[in-house]
């Protein structure tokens, strides 16, 4: 109804007020939806901070089961009735299984407390729960000595209070009992405790094994690229030094080989710091393949731009190898030519030959040594990191490295790599030979 008595002013104090209540009541009702929300949410969280997953619920239902199942078989045997009161006592001590893993001692408390308030109400023979086997457990687990042994002898005891001896078992044996059962259940919990430190500290030493292994294929990398590219790149700039004035045009080619050698290089530490880097940038193009067996014609005409005559010979049907494996071919032929126009002299010979097998591959890299140098300064002692990168290379593919001095003069490195064929593998017959 409207009121029509009603001046201008009192209409609008009115409508004023309707609206200033319309507000309140509105507001009201928002504030007690946000209470309400703001009590679930922390409810929600309180359930969330006690860290139970399914498995855990799994063993709360499971232990609820086996106590109720046995309560009621024995409450059936002594013919004592089901109470309301006794069954919610059994019962409840499940719930608060689900937060042993975070108050571990707390929950055995409270089972312990249920338990000694069933055996206070019901008349019943002395018994070990599985609720207070999985809370006993998990104070065990989690806990020092200190406080399992204090669990364990406050468990004895408790478990037997007030409970009354029937069908022959009388309270002493049941304490026996029980003292037993809470020796197993100790004893278990150490057992698993004992065994997952060793585990999670097998797993610390694999991961540690795992980096250094990562940091010497790494540093093997490092160092066959340096000093491969560097000694190619001295050479390079030595020969264009001596030709400069009388044959610009060898002195060209050489720092043009010079420029080469050097893009090389920084494409293939890029590459390897690519690796390193992996996961903490998304990449947009693939990697670059690393080099392989195809590669080898290329570093061995570097060889011999850079003065070492080399040669170059293939057998064997060719086919493709494994990515790992093939660079682990173009690595050994690489350091065993850098080592060549290190130590050999320069009037040195080399000779490059890769043989494939029906089930291996064979690469074997000898020089003359021309006479400037002794067999004995090139040992085959192999204290030298590039022959141990070698030799870690070729173990790691499960092969055989050989590296010695001749006797007639200069220094022989072969390895030979298992390279069984694949199901697709082409093959060309013959002998090539190149240099």
């Amino acid at each position: 109804m409207i009121r029509t008595d009603l001046s201008p002013k009192d209409a609008r104090a009115l409508n004023g007020a309707r609206i200033l209540s319309r507000a309140r009541n509105l507001n009201g009702a928002r504030n007690l939806n946000g209470t309400r929300a703001l009590s679930g949410a922390r409810i929600l969280n309180r359930i969330q901070a006690l860290n139970w997953t399914r498995n855990d619920a799994l063993v709360a239902i499971g232990a609820a089961v086996v106590d109720l199942t046995g309560f009621a078989l024995a409450a059936a045997e002594a013919g004592r009735p089901l109470t309301v009161t006794a069954v919610a006592l059994v019962v409840l001590a499940a719930p608060c299984l689900l937060a042993r893993r975070v108050r571990p001692v707390a929950v055995l408390c409270a089972v312990l407390a249920l338990g000694v308030a069933l055996n206070l109400i019901t008349a019943q023979g002395p018994h070990f729960s599985a609720g207070t086997i999985v809370a006993l457990y998990s104070v065990a687990r989690v806990r020092g000595p200190a406080v399992t042994a204090a669990a364990a002898l406050a468990a004895v005891p408790l478990t037997v209070l007030g409970s009354s001896g029937y069908g022959g078992i009388s309270r002493f044996t049941g304490l026996l009992g029980n003292t037993i059962a809470v020796l197993l259940v100790v004893a278990a919990a150490q057992l698993v405790r004992r065994w997952q430190q060793e585990t999670e500290a097998k797993r610390t030493l694999l991961a540690e094994r795992a980096v250094a292994d990562e940091r010497r294929r790494i540093a093997r990398e490092l160092h066959d690229i340096v000093a491969h590219h560097i000694t190619t790149m001295q050479l390079m700039a030595g020969g264009a030094r001596a030709n400069l004035a009388r044959d610009p045009e060898v002195a060209r080619e050489a720092l043009v080989t010079l420029e080469g050698s050097g893009r090389m290089a920084l494409r293939e530490m890029r590459q390897l710091l690519d690796v390193l880097r992996a996961g903490e940038e998304p990449e947009d193009t693939p990697p670059p393949p690393q080099p392989g067996t195809g590669d080898l014609e290329r570093i061995v005409a570097e060889a011999g731009i850079g003065g070492l005559e080399t040669g170059f010979t293939v057998d064997g049907p060719v086919r493709p190898l494994p990515p790992a494996l093939g660079l682990t071919v173009f690595r050994i032929v690489q350091e065993s030519l850098t080592n060549t126009r290190k130590h050999a002299g320069q009037r040195a010979r080399a000779h490059v030959r890769l043989t494939y097998r029906p089930d291996e591959v064979t690469v074997e890299v000898s020089d003359d040594g021309a006479g400037d140098r002794q067999p004995p300064s090139r040992a085959a002692s192999g204290s030298g990191y590039g022959l141990i990168g070698m030799r870690e290379r070729v173990a790691l593919q499960g092969g055989t490295l050989e590296a010695a001095a001749l006797d007639c003069g200069g220094f022989r490195v072969a390895a030979r790599l298992p390279a069984p064929p694949g199901p697709d593998a082409p093959g060309g017959e013959g002998e090539e030979e190149r240099g």
